[in-house]
């Protein structure tokens, strides 16, 4: 198979358009739908269900699928091989990380590896950590830093870098803020505004309050930290969020005997091999670390 025609196929299926493929590939949609159509020619079977401006896979595209995007990722890890064999660290890193870390942990790590590698281009995607996941199974991105995931993923290697404590916050004008040795239980009676419970920062709140038996009580739940800090800081609700977010506007709510935190480290795939550029990454990633 043409290994162009496949990556025309993947693209398609995972944009659900061959327009969104043909901005992918920078190739007009016209070309895109030949190169489509001379897969299915040579498979004897029709990979798209085409209704109106809604394109599907069909059971024999579902089928192709995994194997299409297999066949990718060796290509980049082929063509990675063959770059490391200069002894350069060069090439391209593709790198997935959550707003939060962009913004919060990132920074010093990205500037003492761009001293370090500096003919490695770096091109980083910010998105939830959960969507993070997810690229590095399908492998179409080498490494992402992100919120760790509850439970261990078979097929990906975790590895911690930094330790985020969560608090209660509150506005400081809110009744809460002036309470001291606070139950779940009375946090229970007031609304929450809280990371998305499908969220792993959620799940870690949701699983909390299981645990004790109590029920949440939420106002509003986002998966954006900066609005939560913002409709918590006029007042809204309490909530939950990384103690790095803390500023002059919210108070703490001490909490009897309740102390969470989330883990923040790097994540990338058991079968994909470490280009020098992700194995520099790395070091410089855990040298700024403190798990």
């Amino acid at each position: 198979m043409d290994t162009q025609n496949l990556r025309a196929f993947t693209l398609v299926a995972e944009t659900g358009s061959f327009s969104g493929a043909a901005q992918k590939l920078h190739l007009t949609q016209p070309a895109v739908s030949k190169r489509v159509a001379l897969l299915e020619q040579q498979l004897g079977t029709q990979l798209f269900d085409r209704i109106g401006r809604s394109v599907s896979l069909t059971e024999a595209g579902e089928a192709l699928l995994p194997h299409a995007r297999n066949v990718h990722r060796e290509l980049l890890d082929a063509e990675q091989s063959v770059r490391d064999l200069s002894g350069e660290v060069s090439g391209r890193l593709r790198l997935a990380t959550s707003h939060h870390i962009g913004l919060h942990r990132l920074p010093p790590v990205l500037s003492d590896f761009s001293q370090n590698c500096p003919e490695v281009q770096i091109d980083i995607e910010f998105m939830d950590s959960e969507q993070a996941y997810e690229l590095v199974l399908q492998g179409k991105v080498e490494l992402a830093v992100i919120t760790l995931a509850p439970a261990a993923e078979p097929c990906l290697i975790t590895r911690p870098v930094w330790h985020d404590p969560l608090d209660f916050l509150v506005g400081r004008d809110h009744a809460l803020a002036k309470s001291k040795n606070t139950t779940l239980a009375q946090l229970s009676v007031w609304p929450a505004i809280l990371p998305g419970l499908n969220t792993y920062t959620g799940q870690i709140i949701k699983a909390l309050f299981e645990q004790h038996q109590v029920e949440l009580q939420i106002s509003l739940a986002t998966n954006y930290l900066e609005t939560i800090r913002m409709m918590t800081a006029v007042g809204l609700g309490w909530t939950v969020l990384p103690r790095s977010m803390k500023d002059d506007s919210l108070a703490s709510i001490e909490v009897d005997e309740i102390a969470i935190e989330r883990t923040l480290g790097l994540v990338y795939h058991r079968d994909r091999s470490l280009s020098r550029a992700s194995s520099a990454f790395i070091e410089c990633l855990q040298k700024s670390g403190d798990s």
